[in-house]
């Protein structure tokens, strides 16, 4: 089975889609085409429980996967997690707690203007 050619923006699109469907909080991009050849997009979102993290995740996994896109993989769905983290190809999503964003602040370590959704 073949992979239909979604641009960047296009899973971007799908992947924010996905969140905002579900209530994701806080939803920001950061571009970092420009800082390395293993993505283009990452997405960082809120979730208010380890629950709520888990179905947001399994969201946008399911939902890139009904538009024919097979997700590359996830790390934390269904492990009751803080953080969970779906490969879309040129797009990664992190799903965290208010408390793991916090902790880990993606955004401060690649140094990117975020971009609010």
């Amino acid at each position: 089975m073949s992979q239909p050619n979604f641009t960047a923006d296009q899973i971007l699109a799908f992947a924010v889609e996905a969140l905002e469907d579900v209530k994701g909080d806080k939803i920001t991009v950061l571009n970092v085409a420009n800082h390395t050849d293993m993505m283009d997009y990452m997405v960082i979102c809120t979730g208010t429980s380890k629950r709520h993290v888990n179905a947001l995740g399994q969201n946008v996994f399911e939902h890139l996967k009904s538009q024919g896109l097979q997700p590359l993989g996830s790390e934390g769905r269904g492990m009751g997690s803080d953080w969970v983290l779906v490969d879309l190809h040129d797009v990664v999503v992190h799903v965290m707690t208010e408390e793991a964003r916090s902790f880990y602040d993606l955004e401060k370590l690649w140094d990117i203007k975020p971009e609010v959704m």
